[in-house]
């Protein structure tokens, strides 16, 4: 498809996972969606809207998400992109917030981090690379992308509209064209009572 219109992209981040609702750290740990990321995510297909085709990291709370509204809106089947993986989270991964705070005191609200973990500089050019390759494919469409909080957020920094965190099922519209990514609304596509349950946004 290739129309010169901009290509739309409706980054989303994933429903609820059962670490999301532990407070456990992610990183590329593949943990499923709980039974609220699942309502989350039927929810969400009622506020997508139109989409040309629906895209994922092939992590399972990204493809389960991406897949059940796929399903309700009737587009498919879900492309999955493996450079829309979470961010590595190093050792800690698997971790609690509350276990992290204990061995590693300060470090999470002083920016620090652990062996293992993929920075903003690691993480961006693959991130752009996958929507390089995106755009090539459906140039000119409009595209549901469900990925992940890090993904989403390193994103924001580069088009410097970064908005605090990114609440399950919540994203930012990325406009690409000629002139390279600009960055449109902030999306909500689960009413405030429905974004609740996960905690702090953790990769």
């Amino acid at each position: 498809m290739s129309t010169g219109d901009p290509t739309k992209l409706l980054f989303v981040r994933h429903g609820q996972s059962t670490w999301n609702l532990e407070h456990r750290w992610q990183g590329q740990a593949d943990p499923p969606l709980s039974e609220h990321g699942r309502a989350q995510a039927a929810q969400a297909a009622t506020a997508v809207g139109t989409v040309d085709a629906v895209i994922s990291s092939p992590q399972m709370r990204a493809l389960e998400t991406a897949t059940t509204i796929a399903e309700h809106i009737g587009v498919g089947p879900v492309q999955t992109v493996d450079d829309l993986r979470e961010r590595h989270a190093g050792v800690w991964s698997g971790r609690t917030t509350r276990e992290i705070e204990a061995e590693w005191p300060g470090w999470i609200d002083g920016g620090r981090r652990p062996d293992g973990w993929e920075a903003d500089e690691e993480l961006l050019p693959r991130v752009l690379g996958a929507v390089d390759a995106v755009v090539a494919e459906f140039s000119g469409a409009t595209l549901l992308v469900v990925s992940h909080g890090g993904v989403i957020v390193t994103l924001e920094d580069h088009l410097s509209v970064r908005d605090g965190r990114i609440p399950n099922l919540h994203g930012r519209v990325v406009d690409v064209d000629g002139t390279g990514l600009s960055a449109g609304e902030r999306l909500e596509l689960v009413p405030p009572d429905m974004s609740t349950g996960g905690g702090r946004a953790r990769v």
